[in-house]
């Protein structure tokens, strides 16, 4: 029997994991050719949701947990799941009852049919109106300068085949776009579309400078793209600079212009020097990165684990 995981990661999700779990397990009975686990992983959540997935736990042992040591992010999250799911292949899902578990049979019959990434990616999202603008902006440039094909709606809904998530696992990379990831190793690839719903249960704790961050990440992993604007900013504000000094000697020389004014001094050594530190900036994103690699910490720690088989 085909043993299909669910990597579910958890932050502050108590209110709406019941009702997560309960949609799961009916979709479980309903393909009851496979066999399942449900794999939770809680990234250091401030609320009860660790006390109702252990409560949970209890009356079924294909639920599985895992608490992490503190927050490290969804990605590491992710991570996580995948890195100690047993199933031949792996479906990771939110837990905020935004994307529907009853797609679910949908993605593994696509992976039937010999497609080793599966995205469930939203035609339309529910969602508050800057949430919905930054996401189309992140959507839009990642379409436009990393993938091509990448839904112009985005996705974090996904089924990956036992060897991609091995590979992934592999890559081991921290401050990295997973989802982008699983786009980047290739194999066949299938796309089902779906409305993302409304958020019913708490409220989101995706922040603004989570978002910037994230951007920054996805982009620093996957692209040349700040780096070559960078460079394409001092090339300009240099050509600029010499086709100005060519013109103030010209206009010196032929018609014995004058040299005078603070206040165009002032506005070039501005522009210059803020022109300076963007690309000093950009250069330290990428510096950074490479910095927190060579440390080699891991991308997250294991506090507790239940009904999992890992050595702590």
């Amino acid at each position: 029997m085909t043993l299909i995981s669910v990597v579910v990661p958890v932050y502050y999700n108590a209110e709406s994991i019941p009702l997560l779990l309960e949609r799961l397990l009916r979709v479980a009975d309903e393909l009851s050719e496979n066999t399942y686990e449900f794999l939770f992983v809680d990234d250091g959540s401030g609320d009860s949701s660790f006390q109702v997935l252990e409560k949970l736990s209890q009356t079924d042992k294909r639920i599985s947990i895992l608490k992490l040591s503190r927050n490290f992010g969804s990605n590491a999250a992710v991570l996580a799941g995948l890195t100690y799911s047993n199933g031949d292949c792996v479906v990771v899902i939110a837990a905020d009852l935004q994307d529907p578990p009853e797609l679910i049979p949908e993605l593994v019959a696509a992976w039937h049919q010999n497609n080793q990434v599966v995205l469930a990616a939203r035609k339309k999202r529910d969602d508050p109106l800057v949430s919905k603008l930054f996401a189309k902006i992140f959507n839009q440039l990642f379409r436009r300068f990393v993938f091509k094909d990448f839904p112009p709606n985005g996705f974090d809904f996904i089924l990956l085949d036992r060897r991609v998530v091995d590979i992934l696992v592999k890559l081991d990379e921290k401050n990295s776009y997973i989802f982008g990831q699983a786009m980047w190793v290739g194999f066949n690839r299938h796309t089902l579309y779906y409305n993302r719903a409304q958020r019913v249960h708490g409220h989101s704790r995706w922040t603004f400078t989570k978002k910037v961050k994230y951007l920054i990440d996805s982009f620093a992993a996957f692209s040349y793209l700040p780096l070559r604007a960078a460079s394409l900013l001092g090339f300009s504000l240099a050509t600029l600079g010499f086709l100005y000094t060519m013109l103030i000697i010209a206009l010196r020389i032929l018609k014995n212009f004058p040299v005078t004014g603070w206040a165009s001094l002032t506005v070039i050594t501005l522009v210059t020097s803020g022109a300076q530190l963007i690309i000093m900036g950009v250069l330290g994103e990428y510096l950074w990165r490479v910095l927190d690699e060579t440390r080699h910490r891991p991308a997250f720690i294991v506090e507790t684990a239940i009904n999992a088989d890992i050595k702590l």
